[in-house]
């Protein structure tokens, strides 16, 4: 016969229980809805962090609150313009390319988007895996016509893109290990304005999905508290931040710190250069 007591405790332990997976079903949502850092975060916008990784949410911060869309008085203007004719390509590959850049050389990834041209300068020789899959992709046209889907203004101060689906979901079908995230701009855990870094699956809670990176990456317009777990692989030019200023200054579309960027940012064409 169960006691009144031991029942009671046994109701708790299960309303506990539920709770933990509700966290955890948000904890994955955020994950695969966004891409840049679960866990580890309390800042901002009720913790708000960067997710998919640089994309991050804390799972127990307000993910679920963040579908409030703003009245039309509210939103400011569309400072971009129309996007180039042309769709995305429906591209997936099995494995990771082979690694045949020159980490001895310098390559530039120039995204031409809507809103201006975005100049990066990549990090072969720390990033070699992660430059090598972007020329890669880029080659193929992995991110013409691509929007970038999210931007955050609170805390966090990214746009994120490279996802051809637009959802925070998409990869290019195949995994990329970590790269440099011992490198000495990261000090004293922030992502310093004008870095270009990559998202991934990464949680800080579990210790899981370290080598998650694809094809998302995530912009960085102002000085960002993150931890070092997403690979820096390199830096914004001066013209591409002005660039960035204009996108954040017209916000994100929930009003929360974080959502689609009211400006209509998408990707024309990008192309990789060796020099």
């Amino acid at each position: 016969m169960v006691s009144q007591e031991q029942r009671r405790k046994q109701l708790a332990r299960e309303k506990f229980a539920r709770q933990q997976e509700r966290r955890e079903a948000a904890r994955r949502r955020a994950r695969m809805r966004n891409a840049v850092i679960a866990g580890a975060l309390a800042v901002v916008v009720a913790g708000a962090a960067v997710s998919y990784a640089a994309g991050a949410f804390d799972g127990d911060s307000s993910n679920d609150d963040l579908n409030a869309q703003p009245s039309p008085s509210s939103t400011p203007k569309d400072p971009c313009a129309k996007a180039a004719p042309g769709k995305v390509k429906p591209l997936s590959f099995k494995k990771e390319p082979t690694l045949t850049i020159d980490k001895s050389a310098d390559y530039t990834m120039d995204l031409k988007t809507t809103c201006g041209d975005i100049g990066l300068d990549l990090d072969a020789a720390k990033a070699p895996h992660t430059v090598n899959s972007f020329n890669f992709l880029v080659n193929k046209g992995y991110l013409d016509h691509t929007k970038c889907h999210r931007l955050t203004t609170g805390g966090i101060y990214v746009l994120q893109c490279g996802d051809p689906e637009g959802t925070g979901e998409g990869t290019p079908g195949y995994s990329i290990p970590d790269e440099n995230l011992n490198d000495k701009r990261l000090k004293g855990k922030v992502y310093p304005a004008g870095t270009v870094a990559m998202a991934n699956r990464y949680n800080a809670q579990t210790k899981k999905g370290r080598n998650t990176g694809g094809s998302q990456f995530f912009l960085v317009y102002q000085d960002s508290q993150l931890p070092p777990d997403y690979t820096p692989f390199g830096t914004i030019s001066d013209s591409g931040m002005k660039v960035l200023k204009k996108i954040a200054a017209a916000g994100e579309s929930t009003g929360q710190g974080d959502g689609a960027p009211n400006a209509t940012v998408v990707i024309d064409k990008a192309t990789v250069t060796k020099s």
